[in-house]
């Protein structure tokens, strides 16, 4: 029976395409690609090369191939394409098949300060959603940079000649900051959990792992260890402990994320079925009968801390016969991000503040514009 042409067309899955630099993933990228992906049926995410980061924003924390394997496992994500134009182009657009160009409301420039978008908007081929508030990769640098959380130890992780420098920075007479990369206060709601949630339980004779940790600044590190884990039970619940039980054993100003930060961060991973928030440091026999847990699986490069009692926090999990410990494959580490920053803290410093600069520039010709001046 033939088709007509008008049920292909009805028929055709929406394309949508997001691109950008995803350099220290945090929940608010996973929830622009979320919001990306609910305006049509596949999402096809293009990520910058180093070489155009670097052009346009300054240097990366992170490598291109580590950017695109974290991208790659957030679950929203249908398709990847590699060293992509910091400029988005209708040509782009058109080479992997896509309907329309998906960004947030926030202001996207190049490097001479015009609009990344600019080609896409003037064909109509440009759909916006609303920017996640209060976090950035700028803010995330920012933390890692002043190394001061209120809710942590007064111990710095930088020195205090570096600290004074930044602080000095932050405090500098400008008047005037971008809405987009300043640092504010985000406020978590149930509403955000819904959304990044699965809501799936596990299917009867599914097999479930448990596993826990701070995952703090979501990077390629958990993603290897959750992808090795998935391999080995399809229902992943993972334990997020609290701000103040990581700080017990990481000490200094960590976690860099708050609890809820991480939470979100944790649930766009597409090998994660379920979070339990502020988890037990010690699993307990409860906690494995309660979630009905198969295999409670450890990180065999993480080095675990004994409980406050001094007992293992993995003991009856190891008593039960449950305990199963697995090798990521990468050393990379929370600690290895904040290494990255603090060796180039000038030059990201800098970033930083010319990022500021470009968006503030762009704010006031918008704001002309809008005023016929």
């Amino acid at each position: 029976m033939s088709v007509s042409l008008s049920a292909n067309k009805e028929n055709k899955k929406v394309r949508v395409w997001l691109d950008g630099c995803f350099d220290i993933i945090h929940f608010g990228h996973a929830n622009a690609i979320r919001q990306a992906k609910a305006l049509g049926d596949v999402l096809v995410v293009g990520v910058h090369s180093d070489e155009e980061i670097a052009q346009h924003k300054g240097p990366p924390v992170l490598n291109e191939t580590e950017r695109c394997r974290i991208v790659r496992a957030i679950k929203w994500v249908d398709e990847v394409v590699e060293n992509v134009p910091y400029i988005t182009s209708v040509a782009t657009l058109d080479k992997y098949n896509c309907d329309f160009c998906a960004h947030g409301d926030d202001l996207t420039t190049s490097a001479d300060g015009r609009d990344s978008y600019e080609e896409v908007k003037a064909v109509g081929r440009f759909k916006e959603f609303k920017r996640t508030a209060g976090v950035s990769t700028t803010d995330l640098v920012g933390r890692m940079l002043l190394a001061t959380r209120s809710h942590h130890s007064s111990t710095l992780t930088v020195g205090e000649a570096e600290k004074a420098t930044f602080a000095q920075m932050a405090s500098s007479p400008n008047s005037q900051n971008s809405p987009y990369t300043k640092t504010c206060q985000f406020v978590p709601t149930t509403q955000q959990l819904v959304e990044f949630s699965t809501g799936r339980a596990p299917a009867p004779g599914e097999k479930v792992a448990y596993v826990c940790g701070s995952f703090d600044l979501f990077h390629v590190g958990h993603v290897a260890f959750l992808e090795k884990c998935y391999a080995m039970a399809t229902y992943i619940i993972v334990g997020v402990h609290s701000d103040s039980v990581v700080n017990s054993y990481r000490g200094a100003n960590y976690p860099i994320m708050t609890v809820f930060e991480r939470v979100l961060s944790v649930l766009s991973c597409r090998y994660v079925a379920n979070v339990v928030i502020d988890a037990p440091y010690c699993v307990t026999e409860e906690l494995i009968k309660q979630f009905k847990v198969d295999l409670v699986i450890s990180g065999s490069r993480t080095a675990v801390s004994a409980s406050t009692d001094g007992s293992d926090p993995f003991g009856q999990a190891k008593r039960l016969g449950v305990y199963r410990e697995v090798d990521s494959g990468t050393d990379m580490t929370a600690y290895t991000v904040i290494e990255r920053i603090i060796a180039n803290r000038i030059k990201f410093e800098e970033r930083n503040r010319k990022k500021e600069q470009k968006e503030m520039t762009a704010l006031l010709a918008k704001s002309n514009e809008a005023n016929g001046k």
